[in-house]
C-alpha cells in the first residue's frame, strides 16, 4: 500500500517544513470545548508546552476559566460558539458539532493533533498534514454508556436521542478514518477504540503533576481512608458510603457538588466525614496521610489514584478501566473484581489483614513517576515519529 494513500493506518507524506526547516511548522490543536480545567485540558496544556506556537480550535470557550498556559495561545471557535447561550448549553448542540468541525479552515497547517472525548477528531486536515488523535474516550453517550445517559435524560431528549445518536455514530466511525494515528490514554480506551472504530491505538498515559505530591513521615499518617473526586454517580461514592457504614472505619470524602454531598450525608454514619471542595493543600495533605484511597468507580484512566500513589499511599480500586494500568494488585494497592459494597468491604478487610498500609512510600512514588508529564511528552514524540515527524523538530 503506498504511503500516501490516505487510508487508515498509513503514514501521510511528511510536509517539507518538518524535514527541511524552511519555516516554523504550523500546528493546530483541536479540543472539544474549553469551559474549565479538567483532565482533558491538562493534556491540552502539555501539548501547548510541546508546541508553544500552536493554535487551538474548539467549539466554545470560556476564557476566564482557562489557565494562563491555554490563554497564551490563539484560540479559534466553531460556529457553535455563536449559538444561544453556548457557554452553558454547548452539550445540547452536539448534533451541530460534526458540521461545525468540518467547516474549520486548517489550510496551511503542517500538523493536526486532536484531543478527543467529545467531537474533535472530525476536522478536515490538509492532505499533507499528519493528523494524530489523542483519545481520552470515544463519546460515552453514543457508545457504551448510551442507555445510561438516555435513561437519565429529560423526556424530550429521550425521544430525540435514538435518531440523533444513530446519525452521530455513523459520523463518528466515518471521521475516525480521517485520522492518521490514534493514541489512547489507557489500555481500556485503546480496546474501546478498536471495538467501535476498528482502529489500533498506541497507549500514552496522560500527564499527572506527580512532582506536586510527596509522602509524609510515618508518624504523620492518619487513621482514615479517603475518597476524593467529583461526586458523580459513575464514580460510585454511594458504594463507598455503604461499605464504610458497615465497616465502621473512618472515611473522609472530599469533593462536590453540594447537592451530592447533602444526599450522601443523609445516608452516612458518624464515622464518615464530608469536607466538600477544599483547597489544594488540604487535599494534598489528606492524600499523603490516608491509610489508602478508595476508588470504586470505573474510569477511562483516573488521575486521583496516581496522585495518591505519588503521595506515598496505596489504592483500593475496582479492577476495571484505567485502574488496571495504574494500580499493581498486591504491590501498590488492591484490586477487587465486583463493583459492589460487599466486594469493597472484603477488599478493605484483606488490605488490613495483609498489612498493606505499611507499603513502601518511596516505591509508590517511584511507580507514580511513570505517569509524569515528561513521560507523556516522550510518548507523544514517539507517536508523532510514527507519522514521520522527527523528534528534533518538536520543541518542549
Amino acid at each position: 500500500m503506498p504511503p500516501d494513500s490516505g487510508l487508515p493506518g498509513t503514514t501521510p507524506p511528511v510536509p517539507a517544513v518538518w524535514s527541511l526547516g524552511a519555516r516554523p511548522p504550523r500546528v493546530a490543536l483541536i479540543h472539544y470545548w474549553l469551559v474549565g480545567m479538567r483532565g482533558g485540558e491538562k493534556v491540552l496544556e502539555s501539548l501547548c508546552r510541546m508546541f508553544p506556537q500552536a493554535e487551538i480550535f474548539t467549539h466554545v470557550v470560556v476564557p476566564e476559566k482557562l489557565s494562563p498556559t491555554l490563554r497564551r495561545h490563539r484560540i479559534h471557535t466553531s460556529f457553535v460558539a455563536n449559538l444561544p447561550m453556548a457557554p452553558k448549553l454547548y452539550q445540547k448542540y452536539l448534533p451541530f458539532m460534526p458540521r461545525a468541525l468540518e467547516q474549520l479552515d486548517l489550510s496551511g497547517f503542517d500538523l493536526v493533533i486532536s484531543s478527543e472525548s467529545g467531537p474533535a477528531k472530525g476536522v478536515i486536515a490538509p492532505p499533507e498534514a499528519p493528523h494524530l488523535c489523542y483519545c481520552h474516550s470515544p463519546m460515552r453517550y453514543l457508545w457504551d454508556q448510551y442507555h445510561t445517559y438516555r435513561d437519565g435524560a429529560g423526556r424530550l431528549t429521550r425521544m430525540l436521542m435514538p435518531h440523533m445518536a444513530h446519525r452521530l455514530r455513523q459520523w463518528d466511525v466515518t471521521s475516525a478514518a480521517r485520522v492518521d494515528g490514534f493514541v489512547a490514554n489507557s489500555t481500556h480506551v485503546a480496546a474501546r477504540i478498536n471495538k467501535y472504530w476498528r482502529r489500533e491505538a498506541e497507549i500514552v498515559y496522560p500527564p499527572v503533576a506527580v512532582e506536586e505530591f510527596a509522602p509524609v513521615a510515618s508518624h504523620e499518617l492518619g487513621d482514615f481512608y479517603l475518597w476524593a473526586g467529583e461526586l458523580a454517580p459513575y464514580k460510585r461514592p454511594d458504594m463507598a458510603v455503604e461499605a464504610f457504614n458497615r465497616l465502621g472505619r473512618k472515611l473522609v470524602v472530599i469533593g462536590g457538588p453540594v447537592s451530592s454531598v447533602n444526599a450522601l450525608q443523609g445516608k452516612a454514619k458518624d464515622n464518615i466525614t464530608f469536607l466538600g471542595h477544599v483547597p489544594f493543600d488540604v487535599l494534598r495533605g489528606h492524600m499523603a496521610r490516608a491509610k489508602a484511597l478508595i476508588f470504586p468507580g470505573e474510569e477511562d484512566f483516573g488521575i486521583v489514584p496516581v496522585e495518591v500513589m505519588a503521595s506515598g499511599r496505596p489504592v483500593i480500586a475496582y479492577g476495571r478501566g484505567g485502574a488496571l494500568d495504574t494500580v499493581i494488585d498486591g504491590k501498590t494497592g488492591l484490586l477487587f473484581g465486583e463493583q459492589s459494597a460487599d466486594a469493597l468491604v472484603a477488599a478493605v478487610e484483606r488490605f488490613e489483614a495483609e498489612g498493606m498500609d505499611h507499603v513502601d512510600p518511596a516505591g509508590l512514588s517511584a511507580h507514580a513517576a511513570r505517569f509524569s508529564e515528561p513521560a507523556f511528552s516522550s510518548g507523544i514524540t514517539q507517536a508523532l515519529g510514527g507519522l514521520g515527524i522527527p523528534a528534533n523538530a518538536i520543541h518542549a
